[in-house]
């Protein structure tokens, strides 16, 4: 992310502090000791940290709302680690149903440098409190077994790690656990000790999900240095209707355009559901408290005009691909709806776009009947060529007159975007 945008991010000064700022923006489920930890984020400036594993080539919206929380207290003027877990990624916290697949050490060592990549994006690493990336790996990787098992592991119970959610559910599980997933608690407890010897870091923050391995962090934090440091963990967002956030069709939308292309990526938020829309812009946007208060009142009064996801989907968007993608991913939207010129979407774009819809292929003599056939637009070639004859069928845009005919012109050579009435899409990619 550039410095300009950065600089263009600010807290909401109406609130005492950040603590009430992330209290409001419903980013605190759980958390130690609160009113201590109230406190501490009001007072002098302090190191904190997040960590994030490479379990995949990309973060992905969970991820986004630790980013945006880093981000939060380095506003308040607190120092951030971002620590991309080069070891505990070839470990993998334990899943609730079965064992993680272990990825080889050259990809996760891949997926520790795009995921860093990512992650620089949303903090700043210049000011009077700059942001600093660091890798588990740096004190893991030269760790004797031995001097693990004496310095870390005497200071673990295993009584009270049987009872960790994740743990329990394994072992409850007709797949058990192995002990590499039963280790992970200790690993990322070593991160927090470690982190606190390195940089005097005394808060760790995390999804709910993790609260287990964040307390024990502070745990042993407290058993071998004999000091008091914090956590936090965000709750795990869910949709209204109680459906998982983050995920569009079952698929994970991911952080790097080359897995969720920005248009999808706009699409995802634009249809936010009304019941849902105000607190995502509360997690998701730097709006104030007093704008996302006026958009919420413009749900109420006209949710019609969807103007509160049309601002939550251009903020996302433009933060987390920049301000052209969110664009784009407007013009395309409202040229394959009648309403801009298809010609002036780039080939990555368009394509993009109509991946998103029923989509079918076909060679330079296919008939658009046929093609609307393919597409599901209609049922029955007989049915294609009445939908024609109604004038309920356009191909780029251009209403057609002969269902029997291949499409007359193609965007970029070789798509041709097919609308039955106003709203109904598909795409075809025609090959010579």
């Amino acid at each position: 992310m550039s410095n300009s945008v950065l600089e263009k991010q600010s807290n909401d000064a109406t609130f005492d502090d950040v603590w009430d700022e992330l209290r409001w923006r419903g980013l605190v489920h759980v958390s130690t000791e609160e009113e201590a930890l109230k406190r501490l984020l009001a007072g002098k400036p302090i190191t904190f940290y997040c960590g994030f594993d490479p379990t995949a080539a990309s973060l992905h919206l969970g991820h986004l709302v630790q980013l945006l929380t880093l981000r939060r207290l380095q506003l308040a003027g607190h120092r951030p680690l971002g620590l991309v877990g080069g070891s505990t990624g070839l470990v993998g916290d334990p899943r609730p149903t079965a064992e993680r697949t272990l990825n080889s050490r050259e990809t996760v060592a891949e997926w520790v440098t795009s995921l860093q990549s990512q992650i620089e994006r949303y903090l700043s690493f210049e000011g009077e409190n700059p942001a600093r990336m660091v890798n588990n790996l740096d004190w893991t990787a030269n760790l004797a077994t031995i001097d693990f098992l004496r310095d870390v592991g005497k200071h673990f119970r295993v009584g009270a790690m049987l009872k960790k959610d994740a743990v329990a559910a394994r072992l409850n599980s007709d797949a058990g656990i192995s002990f590499t997933e039963f280790s992970y608690q200790l690993l990322q407890a070593l991160d927090f000790l470690e982190l606190y010897r390195r940089y005097d870091c005394v808060l760790q923050t995390g999804g709910s999900d993790q609260w287990g391995n964040l307390v024990g962090g502070t745990d042993l934090i407290h058993r071998a240095e004999g000091a008091s440091v914090h956590a936090f963990g965000t709750p795990l967002i869910v949709n209204s209707d109680g459906t998982k956030f983050g995920k569009s069709e079952g698929n994970a939308i991911w952080l790097n355009p080359d897995m969720t292309s920005p248009y999808a990526f706009y699409q995802f938020w634009i249809n936010t559901a009304d019941a849902d829309v105000v607190d995502r812009l509360k997690v998701f946007t730097f709006l104030s408290r007093a704008e996302i208060e006026e958009y919420g009142q413009k749900v109420s009064d006209e949710p019609f005009r969807r103007e509160a996801q049309k601002k939550l989907a251009w903020e996302v968007t433009a933060l987390v691909h920049g301000p052209d993608a969110a664009q784009a991913a407007i013009d395309a939207a409202a040229a394959l709806f009648g309403q801009g010129e298809l010609e002036a979407l780039d080939d990555a774009t368009l394509a993009a776009a109509l991946a998103e819809v029923p989509h079918a292929s076909g060679a330079r003599d296919v008939s658009i009947a046929q093609l609307l056939v393919d597409t599901g637009l209609t049922k029955s070639l007989g049915e294609a060529r009445r939908a024609v004859g109604q004038g309920g069928i356009y191909v780029n845009n251009v209403k057609v007159a002969d269902a029997d005919a291949p499409p007359a012109e193609l965007i970029h050579g070789r798509f041709a975007v097919l609308r039955r009435g106003k709203k109904t899409l598909a795409g075809a990619t025609i090959t010579a």
